[in-house]
């Protein structure tokens, strides 16, 4: 076994019993160049390495492959979910793994892998196709915490959405929505990834790729599943937020338009009284309590009209 950190290079790498996996955090051109000449990679998978929008992907060659992927990295500061790539070559001695270090799974994996022997012989021993599988494991389940945060905070918004601070739950909707959005960006492209790993076999990876990358489409196609179910669910919840605060709205023109038509004798009279004319009444002391009572009789009067009614 042997493990090596290359002197200003952000390569890093661990050997055990004839399989290398080369691990680079934060690449650049440095970085590809040395690939370049230990691997003779293609230039344009190189360049892909460094792209930050780079579809994912998988390109053949003849005694490796090449992957491009996409996992969700949760942004606390935009609340939303954001792709952060991977690059994998991977051929019959060794795995290449191209990253910015932001997948604590990667970085943990690897880590554990230079530490311990024990790791080392789990993940190495077999082939390089199974250390792939492994790899993407790891990546594919750190999926699920954030999904099942998506899921956590929908269910959040569909317990207080009849109470009536419609502005903010509204708010929190469009947030959600927004992220399970951006995280079906990231999901969709990488389920033919998935597939096509499943489907096809590599013989210099020497492993089945029915049951082992199988297993990973598999749990692919579930989150675009859950991904669906929630955007259906916040759909749903949206439509009904919409009427709920349609409803309040017409609750509170409601109420105004009886609160106004109920005072509507009374400025009547007022504003019959407040012109510069001769009308009844005004000669004596006391028309203003007489006014003002009348008014506010026929408010009254109105009232109760409409709660025969049932308008209020």
């Amino acid at each position: 076994m042997t493990t090596t950190g290359l002197a200003r290079l952000e390569v890093q790498s661990v050997t055990w019993k004839g399989l290398t996996w080369v691990n680079i955090e934060h690449p650049t051109m440095a970085e590809m160049e040395y690939l370049r000449a230990r691997f003779h990679f293609h230039p344009l998978a190189l360049d892909d390495c460094l792209s930050r929008v780079q579809l994912p992907k998988v390109d053949e060659f003849e005694d490796h492959i090449f992957l491009v992927l996409h996992f969700p990295l949760f942004n606390k500061q935009m609340r939303l979910t954001l792709p952060s790539q991977v690059a994998i070559f991977a051929g019959a001695p060794y795995v290449v793994t191209v990253h910015r270090g932001e997948l604590k799974p990667l970085v943990k994996l690897f880590s554990d892998c230079m530490q311990s022997e024990a790791v080392r012989d789990e993940l190495m021993a077999r082939s390089s196709g199974y250390l792939l599988y492994r790899i993407l494991d790891v990546l594919v389940d750190y999926c699920f915490p954030i999904l099942g945060k998506i899921i956590e905070h929908v269910d959040e918004i569909e317990e207080h959405l009849f109470e009536r601070n419609t502005r903010q739950i509204a708010e929190r909707l469009s947030f959600v929505r927004r992220d399970i959005i951006a995280y079906r960006r990231i999901i969709r492209p990488q389920i033919g990834v998935m597939e096509l790993l499943e489907r096809r076999e590599y013989p210099f990876l020497k492993v089945d790729p029915d049951v082992y990358f199988g297993d990973l489409a598999d749990h692919t196609r579930r989150i675009w599943a859950e991904l669906e179910e929630l955007r259906e669910v916040t759909q749903s919840l949206n439509e009904t937020l919409f009427t709920r605060s349609s409803q309040l709205t017409n609750d509170a023109l409601r109420i105004l338009t009886v609160i106004f038509t109920a005072l509507l004798p009374v400025t009547v009279i007022g504003t019959m009284y407040g012109m510069n004319v001769h009308l009844p009444l005004a000669d004596r002391t006391d028309a203003f309590w007489i006014t003002t009572g009348a008014g506010l009789l026929l408010g009254v009067l109105m009232w109760v009209w409409f709660r025969l009614n049932r308008w209020v």
